[in-house]
C-alpha cells in the first residue's frame, strides 16, 4: 500500500465518529457515507498534533551574548 493512496485516504467525520472516506470539492470535504462535511483530524488527535508541533518549534529569539561567536 503506497502513503498516497486515494482510496484509503480518511478524514474524520464528526457526524459518523470516525474516520472514513470522503468527497472533495474546492473548498470543503463531505462524508462519503452520511453527506456530511468532515475535517483532517478529530478534537484530539489534533490536540495531540498540534502539541507535537509546538515541542518542535524553535524557541527564538536573539542568541546569548558570546555564544557561537570567536573572540580574538
Amino acid at each position: 500500500m503506497e502513503l498516497n493512496d486515494f482510496y484509503n485516504d480518511r478524514k474524520f467525520c464528526a457526524h459518523c465518529n470516525r474516520y472514513v472516506p470522503y468527497l472533495m470539492s474546492l473548498e470543503r470535504s463531505y462524508c462519503a457515507e452520511c453527506g456530511q462535511e468532515v475535517r483532517l483530524f478529530s478534537e484530539g488527535d489534533w490536540k495531540q498534533f498540534h502539541e507535537k508541533i509546538q515541542e518542535r518549534k524553535a524557541k527564538g529569539g536573539r542568541p546569548r551574548k558570546g555564544q557561537g561567536r570567536e573572540t580574538a
